[in-house]
């Protein structure tokens, strides 16, 4: 079996029937487009050429470019998603994967805003919503459900009018691995979602013609609103918001996350709302509140 035809069918299975996230499926499709690149240059297009030493001179060759630690790490984990689905498959009499190591990814804590900075930003929010600018409206309520719910930018941009139940203050979503899950929002959420329904959304709406269909979040040209967008709306309002670290939306999901922690919630309930398959995932968000701790002490405690 050639190779090209290998990753092909590998992406076929990934999407069908493993139901990997589009995301996760473009980067491991990246990955190992340029693995099939470089074993070429080797002389290499059959699946039969793939062995470890051939896949660990690759991953080298990326450290070589300079390609950071979690590109290396997701490339390892991309030729061990092929080589263990040829070695089931019968193309493969071993798995030359299951012995590849990349170099474990430096681990970089999430942007936490702080209770202050998040007040701020949501009272320039409000004021912008008070206008009834019908995009103010919509971005008022988006930050309110992504920090409320701790949602990621994917959920929050495929949302539905009819996934949001205002009377339980719950919101569902379709998570990684096309997952549904059911969480919560509070009272402020509910009031900014209300308000960019009734007012903001019919506007947008109809300078689309209707063609959103069911979305509860649209675009200023009235179409269903894409994570880029969002991307550039929270870049916009942490620019001003002391602190380094992402500006994306997930600085707000990891707010939320370390502010329930913070606040006494049990880690397997903010498993359970964050969609984190592993409770592993979820315990880096205890290491943010250890460290606000750690710097807390040493600022009050007088035998810190």
């Amino acid at each position: 079996m050639r190779l090209t035809e290998a990753v092909a069918a590998h992406r076929a299975h990934l999407e069908h029937e493993r139901a990997y996230s589009p995301n996760t499926i473009a980067a491991y499709g990246a990955d190992l487009a340029d693995l099939v690149r470089f074993a070429a240059a080797q002389e290499l297009d059959d699946v039969g050429g793939l062995d470890l030493e051939l896949l660990r001179d690759w991953l080298y060759e990326g450290t070589q470019r300079n390609l950071a630690r979690a590109t290396i790490a997701r490339r390892a984990a991309a030729a061990r998603s092929l080589t263990s689905w040829l070695h089931r498959g019968g193309r493969l009499p071993t798995d030359p994967g299951a012995r590849l190591r990349a170099p474990k990814s430096q681990g970089r804590l999430p942007r936490v805003v702080g209770d202050d900075q998040l007040r701020g930003l949501f009272a320039g929010l409000e004021a912008r919503a008070a206008e009834d600018d019908p995009s103010a409206l919509r971005d008022l309520a988006l930050i309110e459900l992504i920090y409320g719910s701790a949602l990621r930018v994917s959920e929050a941009c495929g949302v539905d009018v009819d996934d949001v139940d205002l009377g339980t203050l719950t919101v569902r979503v379709t998570g990684k691995g096309a997952k549904d899950r059911v969480v919560p929002f509070g009272v402020p959420a509910s009031r900014a979602i209300t308000a960019y329904r009734d007012r903001g959304r019919p506007v947008l709406e109809e300078r689309g013609g209707g063609a959103a269909g069911p979305a509860l979040f649209l675009g200023d040209r009235g179409g269903r609103i894409g994570p880029r967008s969002v991307h550039r709306l929270t870049s916009r309002l942490l620019e001003a918001v002391p602190g380094s670290g992402p500006s994306g939306p997930h600085a707000f999901r990891h707010s939320a996350a370390t502010h329930l922690l913070d606040g006494g919630a049990d880690l397997r309930a903010v498993q359970a709302m964050l969609g984190h398959a592993s409770l592993g995932t979820t315990q880096i968000y205890t290491h943010v509140s250890m460290e606000r701790l750690a710097e807390s002490y040493k600022l009050a405690h007088p035998r810190s």
